[in-house]
């Protein structure tokens, strides 16, 4: 499928493997799909690139941080490239949280930015590998804030972006939403945990009767086999509930997805690699899945 317009890659960390990683892009089939933001001295001269230079030397391995700025004023970029139609979707290589906020910029990631970008409360964060899709009703934030955080009005209107775009972006008319417990055994009817049953079953119900498709909540540790019957994606709780099974199933050539934002934005799997950037070995199976998923996601 060719698309009508270009897909944007950012480049990113330019001392981690984003540019190598996209460099070996000119060894694919997706050279015509795809523009690059980035450092054009760092990029292969057979990628389109939309030079973006960064202002203090780029050694590998060795993140400086006073390349944050350009860092994000490229994702600035390629997000109202999206918007303003410049774009028909975008892509991500890995970048550090940490560098960016050491520079004295606040940021907590990808899936934040963006949202605050396009204006959306409420991004929800999608991995896939294959068949296999976990959503996260919580992201990036301590494992002791999860229960607090996720109230009834959260979790509907995460499993809402869920349900809409499983139609929207993956062409799946009628989604089929396992949700896991947050608690051992699903709380085990209360002894292990009250919020399985006075939070999430309650918006489960609700949600049920008003036509969607959801069911739960189910034990984590059996919401993922084949027991727990078949599902077009399952919601995790928390960020470590759900990403180590998908990871393990697809590290590699597994994807990042942000929904409910008003354009399509899909990432790599996995982080900067600054001990591997002097390899040979890096895989780009990850990339090349996200670029394939987001062709997919335009096509839908």
């Amino acid at each position: 499928m060719a698309l009508h317009k270009p897909l944007v890659v950012t480049a990113g960390e330019p001392a981690g493997i984003g540019p190598k990683l996209c460099s070996s892009l000119i060894n694919t089939d997706l050279l015509s799909d795809i523009v690059v933001v980035g450092d054009a001295s760092l990029l292969d001269d057979g990628l389109t690139v939309i030079d973006m230079p960064f202002p203090a030397p780029v050694k590998a391995g060795k993140p400086n941080f006073a390349n944050a700025k350009t860092l994000l004023d490229g994702l600035e970029l390629a997000v109202q490239g999206c918007l303003n139609g410049r774009f028909s979707g975008m892509v991500t290589a890995p970048l550090s949280k940490s560098v960016i906020a050491g520079s004295g910029i606040p940021f907590t990631g990808h899936t934040e930015f963006l949202a605050k970008m396009t204006g959306v409360d409420l991004p929800v964060m999608l991995l896939v590998a294959g068949d296999l899709r976990v959503a996260l009703a919580s992201t990036h934030i301590p494992l002791r804030d999860v229960p607090d955080y996720i109230t009834k009005k959260k979790l509907a209107d995460v499993i809402h972006v869920l349900n809409k775009d499983l139609k929207s972006k993956f062409g799946i008319e009628n989604p089929e939403i396992v949700v896991c417990g947050l608690n051992p055994h699903a709380g085990e009817g209360g002894y292990i945990g009250k919020e399985d049953n006075e939070v999430i079953a309650p918006v489960i119900e609700d949600l049920s009767t008003s036509g969607i498709n959801v069911r739960g909540p189910l034990a984590a540790d059996t919401a993922f086999t084949s027991a727990a019957g078949y599902k077009d994606a399952i919601l995790a709780m928390y960020h470590d509930q759900g990403l180590p099974v998908l990871k393990y199933a697809g590290f590699g050539h597994a994807v990042n997805v942000t929904l409910g934002l008003p354009i399509i934005r899909t990432s790599v799997d996995h982080g900067t690699a600054f001990d591997l950037t002097d390899s040979d070995a890096v895989d780009s199976g990850s990339l090349i899945a996200a670029i394939k998923l987001a062709k997919t996601m335009v096509s839908n």
